[in-house]
C-alpha cells in the first residue's frame, strides 16, 4: 500500500469535502488526540480535505478543538481535531487543552492516537493510551511520519501500547490513510450515507429592475458580470450555494479583549479556550447557534497584532487565517477592550471588515470594568461620551451600532442577537430601480461640496449587488466619482433606506 500511493501528490490525498452541516445528527464522529507535535492537524486537514487546522513545527499550535467532515467509501464522517495533550501537566492552558480534548472523547464513537513515527516511545505516549483503553472506546493507532517503505518496521515498535489496531501513516503525503479509515468506518455505527436526491434550488431572480423603468442595454449589461464589481458572495462558489437562512458571524478584534469569552457566553458553551494570556486563540473555532428561528454560526478568531508584534509562526499564520475567516463571514463583532479604549490597533482591524464589505456592530467588551466594577474611585464611565470618543476614531464606522457588554457578566449580550438579525437583514436589503430613480428626483446634488471639474449629472441608479449592497450609477461623464460626491449620496441612501450596520458599495459607470 505504501509503495503504491508513493509516487501521487500530496493534493491528490484530501478527501472529498462535502458541503454538509456539522451539526446534523446520526453522523459517526472521530477524535484524533495525541502529544504536542505528533501530526495531528496534519492528519485532520488532510481527512477533511481543507487547511482548517495551522500547521507548523512548533509544538503546541492547536489549542481549542476543530470540526471538520469528510465524505468515504460513500459515507460521512465527523473528524475533530484536538490540542496536543500532556496529562500530567497542570499548568492553565496545557490542563484547558486536556479539557477540550475529553469533550471531544465524549461526543466521539472512534478514536485515532496518532504517535511520532520518528521518536521513541514517549511517556505522554504511554499515558494517553492507557487514559483511552480504560475508556473502551473503538481506538485506533495511526503511526504518523511512515513516509517510505523502509520506515514502516520502525512502527512495530509502539506496538508495545497494546492497541491492536495500528496503521503506519504519512499525514502529509496521504500515505495509508485508506486503511485507516477502512477500518474506522467497520467498527461504527452504519453511517449516514449523502443525500444526492435534493435538487439544487434555483437561484432567486433578482429584482433590481423596475419594470417600470425603461431598461436601456447598459442596464441590462450591467456590471452584476463584471467581476470588478461582484461582491466575495457573488465570485465564490463555496459563498454563493451557502445556506441562506445561516448567517456566519466572525468575532474579531485585538489579543485578550474577551473574543473566546464572548463565543463561549453566545453559545452557551465553553467551546474555546479562556485564559489572560494573549495569543490563546490561534485556530478559527466555530459554533452554530439557532434562536428564535435565525441560524448563526460564530466564529471566533486569533487576536490581529501589529505585523511586529507577531514573532512566532503559529501566530503569523493565526492573523492570516483570522483575515481569512473575516472574508468569509457575513458580519463581523468587533471586540475593544472598554478599559483600554479605541486604539488605532482597534481602527485598523476594523478596516479590514469595512473593505472587504462585511457588516459591522462594535462590542465594547469589559463595560462593567468602568461601571460597576470600577475600582480606582473615580465615578461611573459615561456611555454617552465613550460612545462619541469611540466614534471619533471609528469615524469611518459611523453607519456600525456600539453595544456595552460584559461577556464575563453576560450583561448586554442578549442586545447582540437582536441586532446581528436587523443587520444580516440589511445587509440582505434590496431597494427596487423605480424607487431608487424616485430617490434621485428628491436629492439636492448643489449641497455635495465637490469641484465644478469633478461634478456629474447621474441619469439614473440601480442597486446590483447585496451583501453588501452595492449601487452602480450611469453617468454624463467618465470620471471617478469624487469621494466627497460619494459621502454625501451614501449618506443620503443611509438617510432614505437605513443599511444599518453594513457598508454600501458606490460604482459609476458613463454611459455610451
Amino acid at each position: 500500500m505504501l509503495a503504491q500511493h508513493r509516487n501521487r501528490s500530496p493534493e491528490a490525498f484530501f478527501l472529498k469535502k462535502p458541503d454538509y452541516n456539522l451539526q446534523q445528527p446520526g453522523i459517526p464522529t472521530l477524535a484524533i488526540v495525541g502529544r504536542p507535535n505528533v501530526g495531528k492537524s496534519t492528519l485532520f486537514n488532510r481527512i477533511i480535505g481543507s487547511r482548517r487546522a495551522i500547521v507548523g513545527d512548533e509544538p503546541g499550535i492547536t489549542r481549542d478543538r476543530l470540526y471538520g467532515e469528510t465524505e468515504w467509501r460513500g459515507f460521512r464522517l465527523r473528524v475533530i481535531d484536538t490540542g496536543g495533550i500532556i496529562p500530567d501537566d497542570h499548568e492553565l492552558i496545557p490542563s484547558e487543552i486536556l479539557k477540550q480534548a475529553k469533550t471531544a472523547l465524549e461526543e466521539a464513537q472512534a478514536v485515532v492516537l496518532v504517535v511520532d513515527g520518528r521518536s521513541e516511545l514517549a511517556a505522554p505516549d504511554i499515558d494517553l493510551a492507557r487514559m483511552l483503553q480504560r475508556s473502551g472506546t473503538n481506538l485506533f493507532l495511526a503511526v504518523n511520519k511512515i513516509d517510505t517503505p523502509k520506515m514502516q518496521p520502525a512502527a512495530e515498535n509502539f506496538r508495545r501500547l497494546g492497541i491492536k489496531n495500528l496503521f503506519p501513516v504519512s499525514a502529509e503525503h496521504g500515505v495509508g490513510l485508506d486503511d485507516l479509515l477502512d477500518a474506522v468506518l467497520e467498527s461504527l455505527p452504519k453511517p449516514v450515507q449523502p443525500d444526492t436526491s435534493v435538487a439544487q434550488a434555483s437561484p432567486p431572480v433578482p429584482d433590481e429592475l423596475d419594470e417600470t423603468q425603461p431598461q436601456s442595454p447598459e442596464l441590462r449589461d450591467t456590471e452584476l458580470h463584471d467581476s470588478k464589481l461582484q461582491t466575495p458572495e457573488l465570485r465564490d462558489p463555496e459563498l454563493r450555494n451557502k445556506d441562506p437562512r445561516e448567517t456566519n458571524v466572525a468575532i474579531i478584534g485585538r489579543p485578550n479583549v474577551g473574543k473566546s469569552t464572548l463565543l463561549n457566553r453566545l453559545t452557551g458553551s465553553s467551546r474555546a479556550i479562556v485564559s489572560p494570556i494573549p495569543g490563546t486563540t490561534r485556530d478559527a473555532v466555530d459554533e452554530l447557534v439557532e434562536r428564535d428561528g435565525q441560524r448563526l454560526r460564530f466564529i471566533d478568531t486569533a487576536g490581529i497584532r501589529r505585523k511586529g508584534k507577531t514573532k512566532l509562526m503559529a501566530e503569523k499564520l493565526s492573523v492570516v487565517m483570522a483575515r481569512k475567516h473575516l472574508e468569509a463571514a457575513d458580519v463581523a463583532l468587533m471586540v475593544v477592550d472598554a478599559a483600554e479604549g479605541v486604539t488605532a490597533t482597534d481602527a485598523t482591524i476594523a478596516g479590514y471588515a469595512h473593505e472587504s464589505g462585511r457588516s459591522l456592530i462594535v462590542i465594547v467588551n469589559k463595560w462593567d470594568l468602568l461601571t460597576t466594577k470600577r475600582t480606582d474611585g473615580r465615578p461611573p464611565a459615561d456611555r454617552d461620551v465613550f460612545e462619541q470618543q469611540s466614534r471619533d476614531v471609528l469615524k469611518f464606522l459611523s453607519y456600525a451600532p456600539i453595544l456595552f457588554v460584559s461577556a464575563t457578566e453576560g450583561s448586554g449580550t442578549d442586545k447582540i442577537f437582536s441586532t446581528l438579525e436587523k443587520v444580516a437583514a440589511e445587509r440582505r436589503k434590496r431597494i427596487s430601480t423605480g424607487e431608487m430613480n424616485r430617490f434621485l428626483k428628491h436629492v439636492d446634488f448643489e449641497r455635495a461640496s465637490v469641484p465644478s471639474s469633478r461634478r456629474i449629472r447621474i441619469l439614473y441608479m440601480t442597486q446590483a449587488a447585496v451583501a453588501p449592497p452595492t449601487f452602480i450609477l450611469f453617468t454624463d461623464r467618465d470620471v471617478k466619482l469624487h469621494f466627497s460626491y460619494q459621502r454625501f449620496l451614501e449618506n443620503q441612501i443611509r438617510k432614505s433606506f437605513g443599511f444599518i450596520g453594513t457598508p454600501i458599495w458606490i460604482k459609476n459607470r458613463a454611459r455610451e
